[in-house]
C-alpha cells in the first residue's frame, strides 16, 4: 500500500509485484475438513501436505482425506454437493493438468478407492523435485553461505539504488 501510494505521488520508484493465481489450484481445502482452506497452522497433521514431507505420509492423507457420503461412490466434480471429491479433483487437476471432465472419465467406474490413491501419487510427483534439490541444497552449507552472502550484498545493493532514488524524489540530499 505504502508502495503504490509513494508510486502514485512520485512517479515510479517501488517495483510492485504482480500476484500468479492459477485458474485451478489456487485455493486448496483441508483434506479433513473440504470446507476449510488447507492450513500449515491446521490442528491435525492429516488435513494438509507439507513440501517436505516424506512420500509415504503424504500417500497415508490422500489415502485417509475425506470424501463426501455418496451412494454412488463416483469421481465427480460437484463443490456444492461433493466438496470433498471436488477439493482432490481439483488437486489432480492442478498436480497433472488435465480438466475435470478428462478427470471423471478417467475414474469413470473406478471409485473413490482407485481415485485417492491416484491424486496422493499425482501431489508426491509434483513435490518430488523440490523435496530432492532442498534436502541437496541442505547438505551443502558452503554453498548455502554463499547463496546468503551473495543475496545479501545483491539485495544491499538493489536496496541502495531505490533508496537514492525515494531520496532524489523527496527532496533530499544525499551523502
Amino acid at each position: 500500500v505504502i508502495a503504490r501510494r509513494f508510486n502514485g505521488i512520485y512517479g515510479d520508484v517501488f517495483k510492485i509485484p504482480e500476484p500468479f493465481v492459477p485458474k485451478v489450484g489456487a485455493r486448496i481445502m483441508s483434506l479433513t475438513n473440504p470446507l476449510a482452506k488447507m492450513s500449515k497452522s491446521e490442528n491435525e497433521d492429516t488435513g494438509r501436505v507439507l513440501v517436505m514431507d516424506p512420500p509415504e505420509v503424504i500417500m497415508k492423507q490422500f489415502k485417509r482425506a475425506i470424501t463426501d457420503s455418496d451412494t454412488t461412490n463416483c469421481v465427480r466434480y460437484d463443490k456444492e454437493n461433493k466438496p470433498g471429491v471436488a477439493n482432490l479433483m481439483t488437486i489432480y487437476s492442478a498436480c497433472t493438468g488435465k480438466t475435470f471432465e478428462q478427470i471423471e472419465q478417467e475414474f469413470d467406474g473406478l471409485g473413490y478407492g482407485a481415485f485417492k490413491p491416484k491424486v496422493g501419487e499425482a501431489v508426491v510427483e509434483t513435490l518430488r523435485p523440490i523435496r530432492e534439490e532442498t534436502l541437496r541444497i541442505m547438505k551443502d552449507k558452503a554453498y548455502l553461505e554463499g547463496v546468503f552472502r551473495d543475496g545479501a550484498q545483491r539485495a544491499s545493493y538493489v536496496a541502495e539504488k531505490t533508496l537514492r532514488k525515494v531520496y532524489k524524489k523527496l527532496g533530499f540530499v544525499a551523502k
